[in-house]
């Protein structure tokens, strides 16, 4: 069974060209990807939403397989439908079902049916599928629709695609397709938006169905967001952030009536007591002006000396980094300390980390090997080995195993371009590993 395309052409293009090239510019290839288990994704034509939808996919660390929610807007087929079998088709390529997953899920469930009608003209799931293909052109797809009944049923159905994939011990991301409020005015859907947001951030389904009936919230798909907010918190999921929101109004210019987009990532997130240190030291900071002692229990990691680099990011993106080649301080717990309120502070990229900004940190911290001279660079791995380039007095440094740098080559020309170093100059390579702690 394949299921064409129903809304190539009219919500995006239907040339597989143009289609790239519009994912293209609303996609970010450069952000860090993580391990994302569940996200929220609008579904509108793309030139109101897909700005939001790129930016949230763009954070996903691409997985074989997606179980896609997306809400019944057609009316057709059972209430709860899923596909277990069969190709679903977009201008980029087909899309098989992963039967072995759908089918642990319907068999896990007592609401879900097998069912196509519901499928066959619904474009809330189909909208998705171009965004994941742009990054991963194999991908496989479980897709259910979902209409509306009781918050019983949906919190149901999420523990099922929880358990379902539990039991296969299958890798998978759970997408809920979702527009916000629809065609009111750009004050008041933010009002609204806002508190199913707030809902969302505190992974409390009961929240946000309270919050939707209460306030008349015109989320189309709060349903598949109760199901996936229960399948993720099942999965471990301790945090999800706020990737992006805007309204159609934003895009048009007309705020008298407006339609709202948010993406939303969930994922599990625990941190090494490493990171928390520098967590610890950047927050005390920024809140008090006051630097934190050390431990008074070290480990043995922290005992030793050794260069240390500390990244800061927020919503993907880098908010600061500051280290040092080789130790400056009596032990790698002091290090960390001194270069964390360092990368929030006096990174010259960036003003200083703001208060307000502390919820949205991430932070990672890598503890260097000593700097070794390089004897044949084809021995190097730009995933495993950083890079030291000197030249006279002008050293660039460069971590390993960044996104968008596959190469020992590229590794050079960044080193060199951050201290200055012309390409006719000579150089001398030296190199490092990390342990990395997140």
């Amino acid at each position: 069974m394949i299921r064409e395309a129903t809304v190539a052409g009219r919500f995006y293009p239907d040339s597989p060209v143009e289609l790239r090239a519009m994912l293209a510019t609303m996609v970010d290839d450069k952000i860090i990807r993580e391990e994302i288990i569940g996200l929220v994704s609008p579904h509108a034509g793309y030139i109101y939403s897909g700005s939001v939808a790129g930016a949230t996919i763009s954070r996903i660390k691409m997985k074989d397989t997606f179980i896609i929610l997306g809400p019944n807007h057609t009316g057709l087929g059972k209430t709860f439908s899923i596909m277990i079998e069969g190709t679903w088709r977009t201008p980029l390529g087909d899309v098989e079902i992963d039967s072995e997953l759908a089918r642990r899920i319907l068999e896990s469930s007592a609401y879900l049916e097998e069912d196509y009608d519901a499928h066959r003209l619904e474009h809330s799931i189909e909208v998705q599928l171009p965004f994941l293909q742009y990054f991963k052109n194999d991908i496989r797809l479980v897709p259910i629709v979902l209409a509306h009944a009781d918050g019983d049923a949906y919190k149901e159905i999420g523990k099922a695609m929880a358990k379902a994939i539990k039991d296969l011990k299958r890798e998978a991301v759970i997408i809920a397709s979702s527009d916000m409020t629809h065609y009111e005015s750009q004050t008041s859907a933010q009002e609204k938006d806002n508190q199913a947001i707030d809902a969302m951030l505190a992974l409390d389904d009961d929240k946000l169905i309270e919050k939707v009936e209460e306030m008349n919230i015109s989320m189309c798909g709060y349903a598949p967001v109760v199901s996936l907010i229960t399948a993720v918190k099942e999965l471990g999921a301790k945090k999800a952030e706020l990737v992006k929101y805007q309204t159609s109004g934003d895009i048009t210019g007309d705020y008298s009536s407006v339609v709202g987009y948010a993406g939303l990532i969930f994922k599990n997130y625990r941190i090494s007591q490493i990171a928390k240190l520098a967590k610890e030291a950047v927050e005390t900071f920024i809140r008090d002006g006051n630097i934190i002692p050390p431990p008074v229990k070290l480990s043995a990691e922290m005992e030793k000396r050794a260069g240390v680099f500390v990244s800061l990011h927020k919503s993907g993106q880098l908010r600061g980094c500051i280290g040092t080649f080789e130790a400056a301080q009596e032990n790698v717990a002091r290090e960390i300390i001194a270069n964390a309120v360092s990368s929030a502070t006096r990174d010259p990229r960036f003003p200083p980390v703001a208060v307000s900004e502390l919820e949205g940190l991430e932070y990672s911290v890598d503890v260097l090997t000593k700097p070794v001279p390089v004897k044949d660079k084809n021995k190097l791995n730009p995933k495993k080995h950083g890079l030291i380039v000197e030249c006279d007095f002008r050293r660039g440094l460069l971590l390993p195993d960044l996104e968008g740098v596959g190469t020992v080559g590229r590794q050079i020309d960044i080193c060199c371009q951050k201290a200055g170093i012309a390409p006719d100059e000579t150089i001398h390579l030296y190199c490092f590993r990390v342990k990395r702690y997140k």
